[in-house]
């Protein structure tokens, strides 16, 4: 994604929105942070075979079944996204299957989430 994307995702998430990530035990909140792990998703899967396969939708949510090569492995999975009178998504939560597929989906988010980390300050001078 770029930072047009960025944009996009602002408009479409609302302030308090959480992620519920299959990997990790509590969800994260806030905008700026699932817009983070939605552009690093992204990245995760630009160039594979992503496809979004099925789709059950009601006025204030959906489940998106989805399917993926990664690693040459076929992964499968769903989104579950709902969202509030205004239209903003105020929950996304992904699962993912096989535990293999999951595992390996996992490794390879922390890898780009930390990839796409600004660099920090250099450590201060002795340090």
């Amino acid at each position: 994604m770029n930072s047009g994307d960025a944009e996009v995702l602002d408009d479409l998430l609302a302030e308090d929105v959480r992620f519920y990530s299959p990997a990790v035990h509590r969800p994260k909140q806030g905008r700026a942070v699932v817009t983070g792990f939605l552009m690093a998703a992204e990245h995760l899967f630009a160039g594979t075979d992503f496809r979004y396969v099925a789709q059950w939708v009601q006025s204030d949510s959906a489940v998106l079944e989805f399917a993926v090569e990664l690693d040459g492995m076929q992964i499968e999975g769903v989104d579950i996204v709902h969202w509030n009178a205004d239209h903003r998504i105020t929950s996304f939560k992904v699962m993912v299957r096989p535990l293999r597929g999951l595992q390996t989906v996992s490794t390879r988010m922390a890898e780009t989430l930390e990839d796409m980390r600004p660099a920090g300050p250099p450590p201060a001078h002795g340090q």
